[in-house]
């Protein structure tokens, strides 16, 4: 007959299986923590919805910015 196995599917014992659900949930804790200030740092350098002048009115202003910056630069 077939012989009943004692233990889960991992092989791990129940001390050992909380003491890995406790790593796993902390570490998804710190990897979700990292994405939101990501996605945020993100949002603050280039907003996913532009406003009414779309990114070209965002561009305009950083070619104005270098423009005015570049003189110096070649200044030999």
């Amino acid at each position: 007959m077939a012989e009943e196995k004692k233990g889960s599917l991992s092989g791990l014992t129940e001390n050992e299986a909380r003491e890995f659900h406790g790593i796993f949930v902390s570490s998804f804790i710190i990897f979700l923590v990292i994405a939101i200030v990501a996605h945020i740092l993100a949002w603050q350098w280039r907003p996913w919805l532009p406003g009414s002048g779309g990114y070209t009115s965002m561009i305009d202003g950083v070619k104005a910015a270098v423009n005015s910056f570049m003189p110096y630069v070649f200044m030999a």
